[in-house]
């Protein structure tokens, strides 16, 4: 740790120009020799580019970074503002990331089952995947659910089926995180419900809901609502939770979607961070303190296949938001903190040779951990192809496994800060990102932009430019464009037929004809009530969950109040 005198020399010193000079002179003759060689040894590409496209030079030294050494204060020491090499202290020296599969599939005994089975194999907290259905608000049962009931995640209606997915899990033994947006309310509702059926009081629960909204517009496109009320839900979510579940995260502001999108790593970067700015705007306009929610945003990066790309990305994402929060003076350390979950790139496994996505998942969880995540999910060989199976998924949990036991990264904290290399990239990406800020504000900010059409035509044509590279061989993706081979390789995939949407519909029907149905109705008018007026929603929604009301009768309600969303009009 520095001492106050230590920071103010680092603020202060400056490198001798003299030193800088010969630094200088020393490269260019080194250059020179450079150059002379690729006359006889051509280098193997016209361009050498990261997974952006941003170019490389040929070399890194102390020239390429600031005379001022403005970037040793910058770096300072992990657990130390601004938090470019940890947000704590001991990092895996102390404790390891929380490794997490995403898993969601089918009916809820069927995920229950793959729970336990990947907590017994060294699983440290759940993450869900819900269906399409869940997503959107609508019940198994609704017309536009016909062919998706139970395919990409896990088939949740009501209270009852929450139930299911999660018993026999204690739930204040393990944190959760939930994928989900749009109904995020709802859903965190259902998750306390089932807390106190096993006696369990909301302040012991830890975990956390995506409920980012702003995301879904710019990129991923699972919203319900127009902007402005999905929004004040976000703002009641927080409020509500900074009072009855202080371990919650209530909003995992996330660029992951925004890079399965297409778009580059800064991209990524910069419109994940001023979505997240655009949070705390709200939240101090609604009248909530700094300190009361600050601590509990947590964000939800990618990890692509460009090594140091993502670490420089990651470093640069901890450095811009504890700026940025200082401006709001808090009182706790704990509010400048970026902490992130990540989970590797899906949009970078193919179908062609899956064995191979091992290898790509392995190196983009190396880039996560050496970048400081908190949270981490690998994807499975097959995800290219199928929902993962069993043995897919082992063999990802075991990838994080063998990193943290065997590879050595964890011994020591941050061991790529200092590199010419990362530092100056991080450095870049810095600076690359406040661009990106200027271009929305000029734009009115986030919403205005969503609006406009910005940020999804950023992504747009980040993603073209990235698929001509592909086809026109600038960019190798192996098993793709080069080193083909004529077999066929097959790997055994998991199916989800339509007896899951038969006994899910049937579920349903039995417990809405079992439940209390006048206490239903009363729950519901009082979510009306709520959405016409300035109440916090959650405790109406809470009630209404209690009573087994579904996610498509409470999502109705607010449809009726907030209207539905068509990218940019009411319906």
């Amino acid at each position: 740790m520095t001492s106050k005198s230590q920071n103010k020399e680092l603020s202060t010193n400056k490198e001798d120009p003299l030193q800088l000079e010969e630094l200088r002179k020393k490269r260019t003759i080194w250059e020179k020799s450079y150059d002379s060689l690729l006359k006889k040894q051509p280098e193997r590409l016209n361009r050498f580019m990261t997974v952006s496209s941003e170019l490389i030079d040929k070399i890194y030294d102390p020239t390429d970074l600031p005379d001022d050494w403005k970037y040793l204060r910058d770096l300072n020491y992990p657990g130390e503002y601004p938090f470019t090499r940890g947000v704590q202290k001991t990092m895996y020296r102390g404790r390891l990331w929380t490794m997490r599969q995403f898993a969601g599939f089918g009916t809820a005994e069927e995920t229950n089952a793959r729970f336990k089975f990947l907590l017994e194999n060294g699983m440290t907290g759940l993450s869900v995947a819900f269906h399409l259905p869940t997503l959107y608000g609508r019940e198994s049962s609704h017309p536009m659910s016909l062919g998706e009931v139970g395919k990409l995640g896990v088939a949740i209606d009501t209270l009852k089926d929450m139930e299911i997915l999660f018993e026999g899990i204690p739930l204040d033994k393990v944190t959760t995180s939930m994928t989900i947006n749009a109904p995020a309310a709802i859903l965190l509702a259902m998750y306390i419900a089932v807390a106190e059926k096993q006696g369990i009081t909301s302040e012991k629960l830890g975990g956390t809901i995506q409920n980012d909204i702003l995301k879904e517009f710019i990129a991923q496109k699972s919203y319900i609502f127009p902007p402005k009320p999905s929004m004040r839900i976000i703002m009641d979510i927080m409020e509500y939770c900074s009072k009855k579940v202080p371990r919650w995260n209530t909003i995992s502001i996330s660029g992951y979607h925004i890079r399965e999108a297409g778009s580059t790593a800064i991209q990524e970067l910069a419109f994940t961070l001023a979505d997240g700015m655009e949070y705390v705007r709200w939240a101090i306009k609604a009248g909530m303190d700094i300190d009361d929610f600050a601590p509990r945003l947590s964000f939800f990066f990618n990890a692509h296949n460009d090594f140091f790309e993502e670490i420089a990305k990651y470093r640069a994402a901890r450095r811009i938001w504890s700026k940025f929060i200082s401006q709001y003076n808090p009182k706790k350390s704990r509010s400048k903190w970026l902490r992130f979950h990540t989970q590797t790139a899906g949009c970078s496994l193919t179908a062609q040779q899956p064995s191979n996505n091992i290898v790509r998942t392995t190196v983009q969880a190396l880039a996560a951990i050496l970048g400081g995540t908190q949270s981490l999910h690998t994807n499975s060989l097959d995800e290219a192809l199928a929902l993962p199976s069993e043995e897919a998924v082992q063999i990802a949990l075991r990838t994080q496994q063998i990193i943290a036991h065997e590879s050595g990264v964890t011994n020591t904290i941050d061991p790529l800060g200092g590199s010419y290399f990362i530092e100056c990239l991080t450095n870049r990406m810095e600076a690359e990102a406040n661009e990106y800020f200027k271009k929305i504000e000029q734009l009115g900010g986030v919403i205005p932009a969503i609006e406009k059409g910005f940020f999804q035509q950023e992504i747009s044509n980040a993603s073209y430019r990235y698929q001509k590279e592909i086809e026109e061989n600038q960019r190798i993706i192996v098993g793709v464009n080069e080193f083909t081979s004529g077999e066929k390789i097959s790997v055994p995939l998991l199916k989800i037929g339509e007896e899951v949407a038969n006994h899910q519909i049937a579920r349903l029907l039995k417990t809405k004809k079992e439940r209390d149905n006048e206490k239903v109705k009363k729950a519901l008018l009082k979510i009306k009530t709520a959405a016409e007026g300035t109440e916090n929603l959650m405790p109406a929604i809470l009630e209404a969950v209690k009573a087994y009301a579904s996610i498509g009768e409470i999502c109705d309600v607010l449809r009726d109040v907030f209207g539905e969303w068509a990218g940019d009009t009411l319906i």
